[in-house]
C-alpha cells in the first residue's frame, strides 16, 4: 500500500504565500484606520475631561478664566515666525488644572506619540522631565497687556464671547455663544500657509482633520482638506 505524502508541492506553497499577501494587504489599513479611529475617540475623551477641569475652575474662581501669563512666560513663551504666528502651547494650563484633573496623559492625544508633531517644539511644551503637554489653545497664546481681544486671560465666559463679536476676525465666524468658541484643538500645520516648514507643511496629529474642545465642553471633529 502507498502511502499518501503530507509535504506541499512548490506551487501550493506559493499560492499560500500570494494569499496571505493579499489578505495582509486588505486588511493592514483597515487595521491601521481601525486603530487611529480608538486613538482619535480616546483624545476626544481626554479634550472632555479638559473641559470639565476647566468649567470646575471657572466655579472656583468666580467665573472667571485663569491669567497665568506669568506662568507662560516662565515656561517658555515663543511665538513663531512660521506656523503658528503665536504661541499656543498649553503647558500652563496643564499645572493650572492639575487639581482638577490628575492625570497628565489627558494632555497628550495617544496619536500624538507616533506622529511627527510628537517632538515637534512648536507642539510640545515640557513643564519638568516627565510631564508635557502636546495640545493647542489659541485663546491663550499671547502675553499682551492688557489682554487682546481675542485673549481669555481673566475674562469671563460671557465678556470673552461679548470681545470676539465686537472684534470679528477673517479667520473664524462671529460666535453666537460660548457654544462656538474654541478652548483646545489638536495641532494641525496648513499645506497652504507658505510660511510652514516643509517637513512639518501638511501635518496633523490625526489625518484629515482634528478634535476640537469648544468653551462650553462639547467635542467636535473638523475635516481640514488643508491637511493630509
Amino acid at each position: 500500500m502507498v502511502r499518501g505524502s503530507l509535504a506541499f508541492t512548490l506551487v501550493e506553497l506559493l499560492v499560500a504565500i500570494a494569499i496571505v499577501a493579499i489578505l495582509a494587504a486588505i486588511l493592514f489599513p483597515v487595521f491601521a484606520q481601525a486603530r487611529e479611529s480608538a486613538r482619535q475617540s480616546v483624545c476626544a475623551q481626554n479634550l472632555r475631561q479638559v473641559g470639565q477641569a476647566f468649567w470646575m475652575y471657572l466655579h472656583d474662581y468666580d467665573e472667571r478664566m485663569p491669567d497665568r501669563r506669568d506662568l507662560k512666560r516662565t515656561l517658555g513663551y515663543r511665538p513663531w515666525s512660521s506656523w503658528p504666528p503665536s504661541d499656543p502651547r498649553c503647558g500652563w494650563a496643564g499645572i493650572v488644572l492639575e487639581p482638577y484633573t490628575r492625570d497628565w496623559s489627558l494632555w497628550n492625544c495617544p496619536s500624538v506619540a507616533s506622529s511627527v508633531l510628537g517632538e515637534a517644539v512648536q507642539v510640545k511644551q515640557s513643564v519638568d522631565s516627565q510631564r508635557a503637554t502636546r495640545y493647542w489653545m489659541w485663546r491663550f497664546d499671547r502675553l499682551d497687556e492688557p489682554t487682546p481681544p481675542d485673549n481669555f486671560w481673566g475674562k469671563t465666559p460671557d465678556q470673552a464671547v461679548a470681545d470676539l463679536q465686537a472684534n470679528p476676525s477673517p479667520f473664524y465666524p462671529r460666535p453666537e455663544g460660548i457654544s462656538d468658541v474654541e478652548l483646545t484643538v489638536d495641532p494641525y500645520f496648513p499645506r497652504t500657509i507658505g510660511t510652514v516648514e516643509p517637513a512639518l507643511r501638511g501635518r496633523a496629529v490625526h489625518r484629515g482633520g482634528r478634535n476640537r474642545l469648544f468653551l462650553d465642553g462639547r467635542v467636535q471633529w473638523l475635516r481640514d482638506i488643508r491637511t493630509d
